[in-house]
């Protein structure tokens, strides 16, 4: 590959389609690591939350049966329930003062009064922000999950009669299921590492497979560039790679078939074009050479020079009417009536036919109109026309016929001339052929006539054919698709 047109490593389609294989992967490694961490650490939340007020409930209740509260008759109380594996509770009296610590230990959160510190549980005050509000008649819960463990706390209120006489608090730490949950964290993370570990090696095989083949197709994409019309590539599977290789084969094909026409082309061109020059340029030799020339024999070889000049402006027009009809794309068509553009052709070829000899004889039927342009139509009649009078007989006939067949339009031009051979009626279309080269060079053909008909013809959706007479001579037929004419349109072909 050349350097120049070498493609950045990260500029690639390789890279860029490992990468997007690699992000829509870690997208879905983030959703797999993030959803069930969240959904299962927001189920053990729910579950801790039902769990604490449900205790907190019980407790509450229990308490509820007191007029009053005092130490030792919480402390009867509590002692009667089961923690159920909590690791603090704290009931307090409407201010606050602890009535029931079940550590018995004091926390930082914690004051004691002025007159006894360090005092027993039942003369320290909780300021816990949870039993504050639960004071207030608020029923509090709070999780977090920190250090491989959770910690919650739930407070509610105890009420006698309408009145709030007191707190619950209650505190659990639980290291059991944060460490579960820390577990199945990290072997989220392993998984989600080996997962990436197969996604970059699997994405740089695809990634490489499939610019593979997009590589080798734009190396043969240069090697056609470079004129070698000849390579070809291998379909792998029925992919769309491969419909694609298919199609730069036939792609390739028409290519190699135009190369070859063109190539063909320009040989025919040059060897038609060759001999009227060399003829021109060796008469105008014979005239400078020859110093007392007869004047009649210099008004003859004048003259051929220019018979041989017309027919290098024939030969130039004829190709660039072939150039035109290879490069351009069909032009606007509308309704034209044959037989009106027939008739009037004819008429324009009437003159060249009675210095020939040749009768011309007319079966042209009304309303066969089909899509087409008059130019087009009339240069196509005009050769056929043209050439059935210059390669007949003195005293020879030619009859141009204009019809309907199903839907159809014919056009049939006949002769009784010299007719074609069977084996080179399927060439007579090509370009530069003649069957008499002789005879074609003086009726003043340039053997690019019947190209220039054919390709008009398909230009316009039509077909062409050639064929003997049944009789004598050859029969030459056009069809198109008929168009029938509206009551607006039939003035159009006038």
């Amino acid at each position: 590959m050349n350097k120049k047109n070498k493609v950045p490593f990260f500029a690639s389609l390789q890279v860029k389609y490992a990468l997007s294989y690699f992000v829509i992967f870690a997208v879905v490694l983030v959703l797999l690591n993030t959803y069930p961490l969240m959904a299962s650490q927001e189920l053990l939340f729910t579950s801790k939350r039902d769990s604490l007020k449900s205790q907190t409930a019980v407790m509450a209740s229990a308490l509820m049966e007191l007029e009053s509260l005092s130490a030792e008759q919480v402390a009867r109380v509590m002692n009667m329930l089961d923690s159920m594996g909590t690791t603090r509770i704290l009931v307090t009296d409407p201010a606050g003062l602890i009535l029931y610590d079940s550590t018995n230990q004091p926390k930082e959160e914690e004051t004691s009064p002025p007159d006894g510190e360090g005092g027993p549980a039942e003369y320290r005050y909780a300021l816990y922000q949870e039993v504050v509000s639960a004071l207030r008649g608020n029923d509090v819960f709070y999780s977090r999950y920190v250090n491989r463990m959770f910690t919650s706390t739930a407070a509610m209120p105890i009420v006698y009669r309408g009145m709030v006489i007191g707190a619950i608090y209650i505190l659990e730490v639980d290291q059991a299921q944060g460490e579960l949950l820390y577990n199945l964290q990290q072997n989220l993370r392993t998984i989600s590492l080996v997962i990436a570990v197969v996604t970059v090696i699997m994405s740089t095989f695809f990634s490489k497979m499939l610019t593979a083949r997009i590589a080798a197709l734009l190396r043969a994409i240069r090697i056609v560039g470079e004129g070698e019309y000849g390579h070809r590539l291998q379909p792998v599977g029925r992919d769309e790679m491969a419909q694609l290789a298919g199609e730069f084969n036939q792609l390739t094909d028409r290519l190699q078939t135009t190369e070859e026409v063109r190539r063909r082309f320009v040989s025919d061109a040059s060897h038609e074009l060759k001999t009227p020059l060399a003829s021109i340029r060796l008469l105008a030799d014979s005239i400078l050479q020859t110093d007392e020339m007869d004047p009649a024999m210099v008004r003859e070889f004048v003259g051929d020079i220019g018979a041989e000049a017309e027919r290098l402006t024939r030969i130039t027009e004829h190709l660039l009417a072939l150039t035109r009809l290879d490069s351009l794309p069909a032009g606007e068509e509308w309704a034209v009536d044959v037989s009106q553009v027939v008739e009037r052709t004819v008429a324009l070829l009437q003159p060249v036919a009675d210095a020939a000899g040749v009768t011309v004889e007319k079966n042209l039927k009304p309303g066969c109109a089909v899509l087409c342009t008059e130019d087009d139509l009339s240069q196509i009649c005009y050769n056929l026309v043209e050439n059935a009078i210059k390669y007949n007989y003195n005293g020879g006939k030619v009859f141009v016929s204009v019809y309907r067949d199903g839907d159809q339009v014919l056009l049939e031009v006949g002769d009784t001339g010299v007719g074609i051979p069977e084996e080179d009626l399927p060439k007579v279309f090509n370009r530069f052929y003649r069957v008499d080269k002789a005879r074609s060079r003086a009726a003043g053909g340039t053997g690019l006539g019947l190209s220039i008909v054919r390709d008009t013809v398909r230009r316009h959706g039509g077909w062409v054919t050639a064929r003997p007479r049944s009789s004598e001579g050859s029969l030459f037929t056009v069809g198109f698709p008929q168009y029938v004419l509206e009551e607006d349109e039939r003035g159009r072909g006038q």
